[in-house]
Parts: C-alpha cells; sequence; structure tokens
C-alpha cells in the first residue's frame, strides 16, 4: 500500500473542516518525518523510485512527465509576481497522482535537477525560471537536494520549500495575541539549526501585503525565487533560506494590497548597514559577558534611596570618530574619574538621519551601526558595568520617521502608524506617531523595551516625548483632534501601553529603572500601575529646570524679583519621583551652554555655573547633566564636533577656568555618594526642610536635608556677587559644630576663596524659626555645604 493511499483519509478529514474554522490542509501540513520511515518517505517494501533494487544496483532514473508539473496559471501569475500567500503548497515536493511532483523557482538558472539518495532527475524547464516534472516515486522523500545550472555550472543546493514552518503555533499564538515579550526570537533574521539543516529563518509581520519576499546579497537582490509562505491569521510570512548565514544583507520585499511593490528593511533586524546604506544585515550576538557582579547586585539597588548623578552622552559626538570599542577604552575611565554612578546615552537604536541626534529610528532593534556591530555595543556596556557605571538609554517609542523603505505604511497600508491620517502625523517633527490602539504594535513596543534591557543590559529606559503621546490634542489646533470615549483629551490607548511597557519590563528585570520626560503636570507620573499610575519609576523635573535657569539667566539685581522660580519646586517636589535634568535639549538651538546662560563677566558666570551646580546636587531628587557642562564648556553643543576638549588642555590658559569647574563636579559627586541625607530621603517630604527660604532681597537659600537617622547637611546659596559677612542662619540644636565640606568659591574650582575654613559652632539666640543658629561668611555666587563636625 502506498504512502499516498494511506494519507487519503487523513487528507479528507482535512478537507472536509468547515472553511471558516480552518484554511485548507495539503500534504505539506502534515508533519511527514513523524509519520514516515526516516530514510526517504517511499513505500515500505520498494526504493526510493518505486522499485526494489537489488544488493548495490542503483535505480535507473525515471522519464520526468513534464506536463503533469505544470501550474494552474492563476497560481503560476500570482506565484511569479510576488502575490502568493503559500509558495510553499506549489514549490518542492508534493505527492500527485502518478507519482511526486518537483517544483523549483530558480530565476536565470540554465537547468535545475533533483537528487534523491544519489539519484538525479532532471526538470524541464517550465518558462519564467519555473522548473518541475513528477517522478514515479511513491512517496515524498524526507530529504532531496536541487542541482542548479548557472552560466554552465552546477550548483547544488538544498530546497527552501521542502521546510515545514520554522516558527512554532504558540509563538503564532502569542503575536496574534500581542503578547509575546520576547518578540524578537520570533520575528527577524534567526540563523538556525532546522530540520537538520544550517540555515536562516526569515520572518515578518505584514498581514496586509499580498505576498512578501526575501531579497539580499544572497538572491542577487532579486526575490522571485524567495517568496514567503503566509502563516495563517497571524499575519506574519515565514520563510527558511538554508546556507544563508551571518553577515548576509537583506530586505523584504512587498506586495501591496493595490498590487504594487517596495521593498522594506526589517522591523525587527537586529544589526544594519552603515546609514546612508538602508538593509538590514543577518546577526546572532557572540559577546561574552563578564559583568555578572553588577548584574547579580542590580536587583537589590533600589534606585529611589540610592544615589543616582548621570552624565548624559551623545556617543558619536563625545570623542568623534572613536569606535564602540575605543569608547569602551575611555568613556568608562572618564565617567568613574568624576564619580558619576551612571552615563544616559542618548538615543542608540539606529537612524538614518544623524542630526535627528537619534530621536527618529527606523531601526528599533539595532544599535546605530555608525560605531561597530551590536556585539561591540555590548562591549561597550560591559566595560561600563565594570567600572561600576550604569548604563541608561534614551527610548523613543512616540514617532518614527517617514522614510519609504522603512516602517511607514509597511505593508501597503498603514501598519505601525494609525489609520487615520490626522492621528498618524506628529504634528511638530514631521513623522509619525504609534497606533497604540493596535495591540500587535504595542506588542512591537513592549518587547522592544525589555529587548534592550534582557539583550544589552541596559539599566534604565529614559522614556522621551511622553507628553506628545498622552494628548490627543498635542500640538494639534480644535478640529484637528477626536475626543476620547469619555470626551476627554487623554489618549487612553497610550496610557495603557505606558501602563504595559512599565510593568512588563519592571516584572522582567528587576532593578531596572524606567523615567518618563513628561513635560506636564500628569497626575500620577511615577505611581504604580496598580494604583492607575503609569508606572515609571522617575520623571524629568522639567518645571524645576525651566524655573531654575530662568532665575539664573537674570542679573543678580533682578534675581529678587524672581524668587519663588526657586522656591516653588518645594511645592511640588514629592508629587513624583524627580530627577533634576540639565539635559541636551538646554545647550542647543539658541538657548546657549549652561555656563552661557549666566548674566555678567566670565569670572561671574563661571562662578554662578558653580554656584548653580552646588546648588542642583543638595535639591532633593536625582541629577543629571549633559557633556561639556562639567567643564563648563561655552559654545552650544554640536553633534558635528561634540564636547570643546581643548578648553581643558593647562596650555589653553587660566589653570582653573575650565579644570576647575570638572574638579567641583568630581566633589559634587564624591560628596554626594559619601553622604546619604542627598540622596536617600529624595522621595520622602521629611528629608527636607527650608531654613532661609524668604531672603529674596539678598539672593539667599538655605535648607537642611536628612538622611534616614537624622543626621543633616546644611546647604547655603548665595546667588548675588556680594559677600555675606556674619550671616545668621538658624540650625538643629543637637548639633555641637558645622564644618563646611564643600565651597563653590574656593580657590581651587577658580573662585575668590572665600569662606569658613574653621569649624563653625552654634549659638543663641536662635533664627529662622529655630533653637539655635551659626553666623557664616557666604561667598559671593557660591554654594557651601556644613556638616556636623
Amino acid at each position: 500500500m502506498s504512502l499516498l493511499a494511506r494519507l487519503l483519509p487523513l487528507l479528507m478529514v482535512f478537507r472536509s473542516t468547515s472553511p471558516e474554522k480552518a484554511a485548507p490542509v495539503t500534504v505539506r501540513d502534515i508533519d511527514l518525518p513523524v509519520l514516515l520511515p526516516e530514510e526517504t518517505v517511499t513505500d515500505l517494501e520498494t526504493g526510493p523510485f518505486g522499485t526494489a533494487p537489488g544488493p548495490g544496483a542503483q535505480p535507473p532514473a525515471p522519464e520526468p512527465a513534464g506536463p503533469a508539473a505544470a501550474l494552474d496559471p492563476a497560481d503560476r501569475e500570482r506565484l511569479l509576481s510576488g502575490a502568493h500567500h503559500d509558495p510553499h503548497a506549489l514549490l518542492g515536493a508534493h505527492p500527485v497522482a502518478g507519482g511526486v511532483v518537483f517544483r523549483a523557482l530558480r530565476p536565470l538558472a540554465e537547468a535545475v535537477a533533483v537528487s534523491v539518495d544519489g539519484t538525479r532527475a532532471a526538470l524541464d524547464d517550465l518558462g519564467d525560471g519555473l522548473f518541475g516534472a513528477v517522478l514515479p516515486l511513491d512517496g515524498v522523500p524526507r530529504e532531496y537536494t536541487l542541482l542548479v545550472t548557472y552560466q554552465g555550472v552546477e550548483h547544488e543546493a538544498e530546497d527552501p520549500y521542502r521546510f515545514l514552518p520554522a516558527l512554532g503555533d504558540f509563538d503564532l499564538h502569542l503575536i496574534t495575541e500581542g503578547r509575546h515579550e520576547q518578540l524578537w526570537k520570533a520575528l527577524g533574521a534567526e540563523p538556525m539549526e532546522h530540520q537538520g539543516v544550517t540555515g536562516t529563518r526569515f520572518t515578518v509581520w505584514a498581514p496586509n501585503a499580498r505576498g512578501v519576499r526575501v531579497v539580499g546579497g544572497f538572491n542577487c537582490w532579486n526575490g522571485t525565487g524567495h517568496p514567503m509562505r503566509s502563516l495563517g491569521s497571524s499575519g506574519v510570512w515565514e520563510l527558511f533560506l538554508p546556507a544563508v548565514g551571518e553577515g548576509e544583507l537583506y530586505k523584504f520585499e512587498i506586495t501591496r494590497p493595490d498590487g504594487g511593490r517596495n521593498v522594506r528593511a526589517d522591523p525587527m533586524a537586529r544589526r544594519t548597514e552603515v546609514p546612508p546604506a538602508t538593509a538590514s544585515i543577518v546577526h546572532a550576538s557572540h559577546h561574552e559577558w563578564g559583568d555578572a557582579e553588577w548584574m547579580e547586585r542590580r536587583p537589590r539597588r533600589q534606585v529611589h534611596t540610592a544615589p543616582f548623578s548621570v552624565y548624559e552622552v551623545h556617543l558619536p559626538s563625545w570623542r568623534p570618530g572613536l569606535s564602540y570599542r575605543e569608547l569602551a577604552e575611555e568613556l568608562p575611565r572618564y565617567v568613574r574619574d568624576l564619580g558619576f554612578t551612571h552615563v544616559e546615552l542618548m538615543p542608540v537604536a539606529e537612524h538614518p538621519f544623524g542630526g535627528s541626534w537619534g530621536y527618529q529610528i527606523t531601526g528599533f532593534y539595532a544599535p546605530t551601526s555608525r560605531m561597530g556591530t551590536p556585539d561591540d555595543f555590548k562591549h561597550l556596556i560591559d566595560a561600563l558595568h565594570r567600572a561600576g557605571i550604569g548604563v541608561i538609554m534614551d527610548w523613543v517609542p512616540a514617532h518614527f520617521p517617514r522614510d519609504d523603505w522603512a516602517l511607514a505604511e509597511f505593508d501597503g497600508r498603514p501598519l505601525y502608524e494609525h489609520g487615520d491620517p490626522d492621528r498618524a502625523a506628529h504634528p511638530d517633527w514631521g513623522t509619525l506617531e504609534f497606533d497604540y490602539g493596535r495591540r500587535e504594535v504595542r506588542n512591537f513596543l513592549v518587547a522592544n523595551a525589555t529587548y534592550w534591557c534582557e539583550e544589552f543590559h541596559i539599566d534604565g529606559l529614559r522614556v522621551d516625548a511622553v507628553a506628545s503621546m498622552l494628548y490627543l490634542d498635542y500640538s494639534r489646533e480644535e478640529g484637528r483632534w477626536t475626543p476620547n470615549v469619555h470626551g476627554g483629551r487623554e489618549d487612553l490607548a497610550a496610557v495603557a501601553f505606558l501602563q504595559e511597557m512599565n510593568a512588563t519590563v519592571y516584572r522582567r528585570n528587576p532593578g531596572v529603572v524606567t523615567i518618563a520626560e513628561e513635560s506636564t503636570a500628569w497626575d500620577g507620573v511615577t505611581r504604580p500601575t496598580s494604583d492607575g499610575g503609569l508606572g515609571f519609576g522617575l520623571k524629568w523635573n522639567m518645571g524645576w529646570m525651566h524655573d531654575s535657569l530662568v532665575y539664573m539667566s537674570k542679573d543678580p539685581v533682578h534675581r529678587k524679583y524672581h524668587h519663588n522660580e526657586m522656591t516653588f519646586s518645594m511645592v511640588y517636589a514629592y508629587s513624583e519621583n524627580y530627577v533634576l535634568p540639565i539635559s541636551h535639549d538646554e545647550v542647543v538651538h539658541g538657548k546657549q551652554a549652561l555656563v552661557s546662560k549666566m548674566p555678567g563677566d566670565w569670572w561671574q558666570q563661571r562662578a554662578s555655573h558653580r554656584a548653580y551646580l552646588g546648588y542642583m546636587w543638595a535639591h532633593p531628587g536625582k541629577q543629571l547633566l549633559f557633556m561639556g557642562q562639567e567643564f563648563a564648556q561655552g559654545a552650544e553643543w554640536s553633534e558635528a564636533h561634540g564636547p570643546d576638549w581643548w578648553l581643558l588642555d593647562p596650555a589653553y590658559g587660566a589653570e582653573h577656568d575650565h579644570r576647575g569647574v570638572r574638579d567641583l563636579v568630581r566633589d559634587l559627586n564624591r560628596l554626594y555618594r559619601e553622604v546619604p541625607a542627598l540622596w536617600q530621603r529624595d522621595c520622602d517630604p521629611g528629608g527636607f526642610a527650608w531654613v532661609v527660604g524668604d531672603a529674596w532681597e539678598d539672593n539667599v537659600f538655605a535648607f537642611l536635608r536628612y538622611d534616614e537617622e537624622g543626621r543633616p547637611l546644611l546647604a547655603v546659596s548665595n546667588f548675588s556677587p556680594v559677600v555675606r559677612h556674619e550671616y545668621r542662619i538658624g540650625v538643629p540644636d543637637d548639633v555641637p559644630a558645622w564644618r563646611e565640606v564643600l565651597n563653590t568659591d574656593a580657590l581651587r574650582y577658580g573662585g575668590s576663596d572665600v569662606g569658613n575654613p574653621g569649624p563653625v559652632h552654634p549659638d543663641y539666640p536662635g533664627a529662622h524659626g529655630r533653637p539655635a543658629s551659626v553666623v557664616l561668611t557666604v561667598p559671593p555666587l557660591a554654594t557651601v555645604w556644613l556638616r556636623p563636625a
């Protein structure tokens, strides 16, 4: 009894299934290797071509029956035009009346033959690169190869269309549900061994496509011979290509619903060409991590009650021209020397235009190739971790560019973006907003967030432009937006997405922190999702940044009229968990570098810069400082040349001009780490108390910070150019003496060296509502910190 006869009852059962409940099933849908013998799919008593060869005899090659291999004209047209949903049903080997039909689609081939168990049979040329023949076999062979002749040279190759799907049903179920938390392991290009053969599995989500083909260097960018199959209602297309491995360039050629075609980079590509080239690259990681101690310790570190001072870096311009591996030699050493606990990297995901600084991303799963490979980037993170430095990464789920080779109308219709053009278009940046209401799009982004944490050991995500996601009317005129179901302006789908992202990241990656750049007064940004909040760990304090810089930019004689700009932050300081950000946004586009915002001559500018940093490091909240501001660079930052490192050259000029400011930042971070009062109770109102908050005529501010044991630090800032002699400040009466531990006016920082060199003893009467007081000499344009002696 032949195999086909044994399978017919099963086929009849499958074919009788209601079409509403299941798609038509062919022999390929049955797991033949499970049902059939190991060597070949044949009748048990016969050889590979239906005869019983004698010992050592080779079976004769059959006469091909060419016309029987011809395709239905409609199938043929769809296959050749790249619009067939199931090319595996046409190509490869299939049982038919009279044997097994073999078909191959090999454009530009002169001849194709099939080899089964060493026996060769030629296939007929059916035109347009199609070859086929019916061979008198009793069953589909488990294994066979194609012998393809190009320009007189024969090449042996595996047939991609003899393989079962390389993506499991459970993966497809999770993708359809929008719940695949490791989506990068299911979609994209995955080098692997499949059915005993080494190659690459290509998968892509394109539910609106009429057909998808893989193109790349391995097929001379002609995808005719490599159409993919649609895996049911998931919208996923799949093809396993034997012998295609790491380093191969590829894209997807998509036949749109209107019949047109376009070529797209892989949305899930883990490596890309160096821009302006746009191809995706097959990649597998070989990096061996050396940060086990860091990763083991990370979950035990609670960011809200730990030191957290961040050095923000634009990697391509920090040291222009350096690769990831070269940066790994310099960046950790520099950041560690200055004492920052973390670096924050402006977006490193692939982006076509360098002038966007990485904020217009096309390759969400690929670190930019401008500085090396993904493994090179891992090497940099590894080096930072081994130096004891955490890594925060800017993450941009708010929008993406319109490049016609990337995500925009990916499969011929709006897919990643909203279907309503008014909702899809970002009004400020000329980009497209994601459709957060579509579960597969949410999955793409949620999985991307955890991808960077799991695959690259990123310690935190700073989420860009959260406000633009939260509001339906963000930067939109009246009539250009539609209220939500409750009549409000909140984007409920975006809220749900952010909650899901935060909950997933924290669940899967203990010790990681998410940080929101959210510029409005949205309630509950850092409240847990279980309590209805967005679930972020920290939020940039844009209000403090704006108000304090407005104050500092005023001439000291006018600062008294803006005194509340410096005190207002404490009205809401504990409404969220805050980071105080002096970021790249504050030192570009005509806003001037931090030191250049300060009024007065060069000495006064540097003094105000130092005093401001001292005030900032003492204020409740975590700190972030953009590169170049740590040494008072006077020019605005430019991504073309990065920081003005030459200012630190001793040959440039006065010893303390710029190096003194950098020395101050080093000391600020050292003391910050050493004094728990400065970070342990950042989120606890009991960790702060005003002493002098109303001395507007003097431009003086003074406050106390307390650690969990009640040990205080006194911070006093004088933002006038006048020395305040014998300035009385109230203090607790349980401290017998105070010692000045930081003075931004110190000579070594470039100051005038006015201060309090010895212990300062409290006396009576008290002041500012305190039982005791101290009398200080407060230097001009300076901040001093005092601790119990």
